[in-house]
């Protein structure tokens, strides 16, 4: 098996590092670039992306027709993986959460239509978007089986009920992909769900708050919305009535592997700063970095990583070869949402009191690195998914092909 980048993805893979190295990681050390949700200020933001743009850097996910860079799978996995050297990387070349999954799921699914007045803005940088489906209790989360927000249609319009939460970049959104409930027949689990598009100027829905978290927040944080008599044209529905699951399904699975690659940067980040502390701090009369114990800490973080690498570019492999990959790619989220939090540890761990203050962006990669094991799906839904699979196939649970 040959794991050689081809040679115009390694270059472009070199051109980020260097990028981020040059033009986004002295932003860190600089409390005024931060917002007060910890962090990059839009309008710092703004700045760097118009830089990337002229580099060529812009999009990796979307095709050149639309502005982007049309890589593929194993293309992203590369390049993201160095977007997210920085904590704020992915965001200045627009392929951060959520946008980066609701461009990709508008691009393959969206009429043309829809893709000019929802999809371009987005690719352009000229609004942001959120994904609107989890619910509070006892709605939807983890099963969708158990969404209450109700799209009820009336002549050419739906009228749209409920509630959601915890809907990232929500505050500072203008489109919005919202999952409801359009069939009621009881024991229905698989056409029970639509698509739809909607507007932030649209009456109908408000914000009722934005939750309060560890931190720190993507841009527009989590949000709990309340839906009171939205009003959607028919026209800005995706796919077809009882399409809803198909459409979270093709959105969430390259999504949470996108996740894994900007993960995997986070945690080499890590590395590097427990690198450079253990390299040249003493202690009795001893570099750290040559105790036994600190070379074990970094030998497993190291190993943890690789092994994130292999799994997420063997699931990006599958994506690209049209496989759903839906094995290959709880793998790699559980392997890499565990793998980010070890780094961040043993990295905060290693610096000491230096890693636990704000002098390091390694306590905010700790914080950060918690949800790891939530979002797009928790850890045990995963390992469910994963046992369901074995159970299925047995011994070719682990087919080479």
């Amino acid at each position: 098996m040959d794991f050689t980048l081809p040679p115009d993805v390694d270059a472009l893979r070199l051109k980020v590092r260097e990028f981020v190295s040059d033009h986004i990681i002295g932003l860190e050390s600089d409390p005024s670039n931060y917002n007060e949700y910890e962090n990059i200020r839009l309008a710092v933001r703004d700045t760097v992306r118009e830089k990337a743009r002229a580099a060529g850097l812009w999009a990796p996910q979307m095709p050149q027709s639309r502005g982007g860079l049309g890589l593929s799978m194993v293309g992203q996995a590369a390049f993201y993986e160095e977007a997210n050297r920085s904590i704020f990387g992915p965001c200045c070349f627009n392929c951060a959460a959520p946008d980066d999954g609701n461009m990709r799921v508008l691009e393959q699914v969206a009429t043309e239509a829809q893709k000019e007045r929802f999809l371009q803005p987005i690719v352009d940088g000229k609004v942001n978007s959120a994904f609107v489906m989890t619910e509070p209790h006892p709605g939807g989360g983890s099963d969708p089986g158990m969404m209450r927000t109700r799209a009820e249609r009336k002549g050419d319009v739906w009228v749209v009920t409920g509630r959601k939460w915890y809907i990232s970049a929500a505050d500072i959104a203008q489109h919005f992909i919202l999952m409801a409930r359009t069939d009621d027949t009881p024991g229905e689990t698989r056409r029970h769900l639509s698509a739809f598009l909607f507007d932030r100027d649209q009456p109908g829905w408000r914000i009722l708050r934005r939750i309060e978290n560890m931190g720190p927040d993507e841009h527009g944080g989590v949000c709990e919305l309340e839906f009171d008599g939205l009003e959607i044209p028919d026209e800005n529905r995706l796919m077809e009535v009882g399409d809803g699951l198909r459409v979270t399904q093709i959105r969430l699975g390259p999504a949470r592997l996108t996740h894994c690659m900007r993960w995997l940067g986070l945690a080499k980040r890590c590395m590097d700063i427990a690198a450079e502390y253990v390299g040249r701090r003493e202690g009795f009369g001893v570099r750290l970095a040559d105790r036994e114990s600190v070379q074990l800490k970094m030998g497993q973080v190291a190993h943890a990583i690789q092994i994130g690498r292999l799994l997420v570019m063997h699931a990006a492999w599958k994506l690209d070869q049209g496989d759903y990959a839906r094995k290959e790619v709880s793998m790699a989220k559980n392997h890499v949402a565990d793998t980010i939090h070890l780094a961040a540890d043993t990295a905060l761990q290693l610096n000491g009191a230096r890693g636990y203050s704000k002098d390091t962006v390694v306590e905010w990669i700790y914080r950060y690195a918690r949800c790891a094991r939530l979002v797009d799906g928790a850890s045990e839904v995963h390992n469910m998914v994963l046992s369901r699979f074995y159970a299925k196939e047995g011994d070719d649970f682990w087919s080479w092909g």
